[in-house]
């Protein structure tokens, strides 16, 4: 069996067939789902992936602001979020992170709910799962301040940095999540970044709907083609697919207080 660690079933591309897609990814293997709710006010996410949680015992939730949603948030709204922690589906707070490719929000209001959102995890005991495009000095800046040794862990999602990032990262006890794009023909950066790091350091997710993996470009992507990153990623690194399907499946357990591990 191996993970998605991270997912958007919620969206509308899953909407016509979102149990279909769930039974695929158990057919092909794929024993667990992190499904991401993307917190902002009137947005349906957090309630259909708490729904879709629910319904499925392979699927898990997360809950956070995405930076590009950093904008429309407040304290009173961060406080409606932390009273969704204590259903049992919640494992995790996120995505959260820095957004400096598309700056959808102010980079000093990104910073401040990012920061805010660190400090919420610690206190509820979550993992958080980081998004960091083109802000990698800001975040690793932020997480040192904000990462009390052994109170803050979590997940570098769909991994996009240098292998001097992924080092740094995991040498704080954070998890490298690799998506799709290690199978990209121009993505030498990212396999070099894998080939830096140890089995026990490592995630696979798809990032679905986007970001489909070889041989599915082109298409929709969804938790089953998880198979497919685990491929890429371990021919990157040199091991094979069983050995970084069981080490992965165990890290993501171990990481949420899921499963056996």
């Amino acid at each position: 069996m191996i993970a998605d660690s991270h997912a958007h079933l919620d969206m509308p591309q899953f909407e016509a067939d979102q149990d279909a897609v769930v039974a695929r990814a158990a057919a092909a293997g794929v024993g667990l789902i992190v499904a991401i709710g993307t917190a902002r006010p009137g947005n349906p996410s957090i309630a259909r992936t708490m729904e879709l949680a629910d319904k499925h015992a392979a699927v898990y939730a997360a809950i956070g602001v995405h930076p590009h949603d950093a904008q429309f948030v407040d304290e009173g709204f961060l406080e409606e979020l932390i009273a969704l922690v204590c259903r049992p589906k919640v494992v995790l707070w996120g995505e959260i992170g820095l957004d400096y490719h598309y700056d959808n929000s102010p980079r000093e209001i990104q910073r401040r709910i990012f920061r805010r959102q660190l400090q919420i995890a610690r206190e509820v005991g979550l993992p958080v799962s980081i998004h960091c495009r083109d802000a990698w000095e800001d975040l690793y800046r932020i997480v040192r301040e904000e990462g009390t040794p052994g109170r803050l862990s979590g997940v570098l999602h769909s991994f996009s940095g240098t292998a001097s990032d992924a080092v740094s990262f995991a040498g704080m006890g954070f998890l490298i999540s690799f998506s799709g794009m290690i199978t990209f023909r121009n993505a030498a950066r990212i396999r070099e970044a894998a080939q830096a790091l140890r089995l026990d350091q490592v995630l696979v997710e798809t990032d679905c709907p986007y970001l489909a993996p070889v041989p599915h470009r082109g298409v929709r992507n969804e938790p089953a083609f998880a198979i497919d990153v685990a491929r890429g990623l371990a021919a990157a690194m040199g091991v094979s697919y069983d050995e970084l399907a069981s080490a992965t499946q165990q890290n993501l357990q171990g990481l949420l207080g899921v499963g056996d591990n």
